[in-house]
């Protein structure tokens, strides 16, 4: 486990990033044959990823829902994670072709995901009581108190 960090912290990542949340829906509960499968395939793809520094990926964090299981992720960049998905021979790929041959349009698991482009200096995060956690694995970590005390001033950047 994580040493938590009882300290008011905040999060501070150098550039643009990338957060990336992707995840299934079940929406047929009793076809376990169809859905198990998929969730099957993110393990194998979080492993290759984490294996790669030079893939780009900077944290990962499962999400999960009643019906939907899911990962937030933090991207050095979009190049990064647009070359990881589509990069010959990678896990991905496979991943995809399989889903669309086996799952296609039959509306019993969905898929999604999002991406969001986070211009340099546009994000921030606070952190109590908590390991580090998502900007926090992704950034540098600093003590959240004076220039960097509130979300505004972290927002502005008017860091001492």
């Amino acid at each position: 486990m994580d040493k938590v960090l009882t300290e008011r912290m905040c999060a501070e990542v150098p550039g643009e990033i990338v957060v990336f949340a992707i995840g299934m829906r079940i929406n047929r509960w009793w076809k376990v044959w169809r859905w198990l499968p998929v969730l099957g395939e993110m393990p194998p793809m979080l492993r290759e990823q984490a294996a790669d520094p030079a893939i780009g990926l900077l944290s990962v964090r499962p999400v999960f829902g009643f019906r939907n299981i899911g990962v937030l992720q933090h991207w050095q960049t979009a190049e990064h994670l647009h070359a990881y998905a589509h990069r010959a021979g990678g896990t991905h790929l496979g991943a995809w072709r399989r889903f669309n041959e086996k799952i296609g349009t039959s509306g019993d698991v969905g898929i999604w995901h999002e991406t969001y482009v986070v211009p340099a200096g546009h994000s921030e995060s606070v952190f109590v009581n908590m390991p580090r956690y998502g900007l926090g694995v992704a950034g540098t970590l600093h003590p959240a108190k004076g220039a960097r005390a509130s979300a505004r001033k972290r927002l502005a950047g008017t860091r001492s």
